[in-house]
């Protein structure tokens, strides 16, 4: 059974950082992409960040290009999701997730769609203040 656990959410002035993680179990993690979405009160689910099961590649919006990486460490079985320079903007539920396509690669548009993603941890609370 697969889970993804995120964690490091939180409360943040503008312009402050903060770290999530997300904790997988039930497989082998490093087979499989990870991705970051957020979803803010009224708002379609938007994509984040993404990174490939090599780690070669990682994938971000215009919105968070700059400001946000996404790392993995294998060995532990998490992904992170560094954010800086946070924006009131920010202010979402952020979700880990992964494909269920092991070392499969492809273009961009896999990794922005949330489609492409079979496992969803519950979310963690971002909030920004202005």
């Amino acid at each position: 059974q697969v889970q993804l656990v995120e964690s490091g959410g939180g409360l943040v002035q503008a312009g402050g950082s903060l770290r999530l993680s997300c904790a997988a179990s039930g497989r082998t993690f490093s087979m499989y992409a990870m991705g970051w979405f957020r979803q803010a009160p009224g708002k379609e689910r938007e994509f984040v960040a993404a990174i490939t099961w090599s780690a070669g590649n990682t994938y971000y919006p215009d919105s968070v290009k700059g400001r946000f990486t996404i790392s993995r460490d294998n060995a532990k079985n998490t992904v992170y999701l560094q954010m800086n320079s946070l924006k009131p903007e920010d202010t979402a539920v952020y979700f880990c997730a992964s494909d269920n396509r092991p070392y499969y690669s492809s273009s961009s548009s896999y990794y922005f769609d949330p489609l492409s993603y079979n496992y969803w941890g519950q979310g963690t609370q971002v909030t920004v203040s202005s």
